[in-house]
């Protein structure tokens, strides 16, 4: 059996909607006699004529006239997929998957795809916004194209393509004693109630090594999942929390005080990670490349932005 091509469903209908021959092939930018070529090719494929012909006009067999707008609908919708298709090889339309750390997803990552959609309006996101461990395991698994993940990335299945750090901050009530000292230090801190963030999430990783590294021991009162309900904690009077600097949540607490730990251990690595050997679309390495380049070291940042510096294995750049 003959397969139907796009030339051969331009020539007919070019040949159905001019009423001649002549006039289709200079339409097509063909030579007439390759034209009827591509006609008779037609017909034999449906088995059928589909012109009546003489010396002074064409016109349609009652197979042709059947034909006619179901062919025009699938060249209408087979070029609608070449051009899909075209805009998807180009990176200027598709759907970019990515799970990331809740504290990127309610910080930065808004600005990040505003800024993006101004260029290609027409990408779309989905966004799931969990823990790191889940993060990982999204992205190994192909739920997601792309993964903003903390801690050290230690999966083989994943390549990390750019590496940086968050620091972490205590939250206090304003007028709390931490909020008078110049420096805070990790004894100071363990000194008083805290509310942690609970086990698998990045921050607490980070918070339980380094704990147990200066030999110290808080009393724990609560453990959240999420950072909003560790700063409504505080807010309540529970104890103190420690939550990375680029949180919005600390921002959105006008009563809540933010210091940096003045120690080197309470700072959690950051990692944009992708499956292995996965190709990724064009549209997310797109979106890969101008998160890069909104994060690079010369751009002004303010501070409150916690935006960290840190290095990619393809070219210098930083992450939240």
């Amino acid at each position: 059996m003959m397969d139907l091509n796009l030339r051969e469903i331009r020539a007919f209908i070019a040949v159905a909607q001019t009423g001649s021959f002549t006039r289709a092939a200079g339409r097509l930018h063909l030579s007439q006699p390759a034209l009827t070529v591509q006609i008779r090719r037609l017909e034999d494929i449906v088995g059928a004529r589909l012109f009546d012909r003489n010396s002074r006009s064409v016109a349609l067999t009652p197979v042709g006239r059947e034909l006619l707008p179901v062919l025009q609908k699938s060249l209408h919708d087979m070029e609608n997929v070449l051009h899909d298709a075209r805009a998807l090889s180009e990176g200027t339309r598709g759907q970019i998957r990515i799970a990331c750390l809740p504290s990127f997803a309610a910080s930065v990552l808004p600005d990040f795809i505003l800024a993006f959609r101004n260029t290609m309006p027409t990408v779309a996101f989905t966004i799931r916004d969990v823990v790191a461990s889940v993060v990982n395991q999204l992205v190994r698994n192909e739920d997601v194209d792309l993964g903003l993940t903390g801690g050290d990335v230690s999966d083989p299945a994943l390549e990390v393509l750019h590496a940086g750090e968050d620091r972490l901050c205590v939250i206090c009530p304003s007028g709390h004693p931490l909020t008078r000292k110049r420096r805070v230090h990790v004894e100071d801190v363990a000194r008083f109630p805290v509310v942690l963030t609970a086990a698998g999430t990045s921050v607490r990783a980070v918070v339980d090594a380094a704990f147990e590294d200066a030999g110290c021991t808080p009393a724990l009162t609560c453990e959240p999942t999420y950072m909003m309900t560790a700063v409504a904690l505080v807010r309540a009077g529970l104890g103190v929390t420690i939550l990375p600097a680029s949180a919005r949540e600390i921002r959105a607490e006008p009563t809540l005080v933010s210091r940096p730990i003045d120690d080197p251990r309470f700072v959690r690595r950051i990692a944009l990670v992708k499956k292995r050997g996965r190709t990724l679309p064009p549209v997310t390495r797109a979106f890969i490349d101008a998160i890069a380049q909104a994060l690079t070291p010369s751009q002004s940042t303010p501070p409150s932005a916690s935006i960290v510096k840190a290095n990619s294995t393809r070219k210098k750049g930083s992450v939240i």
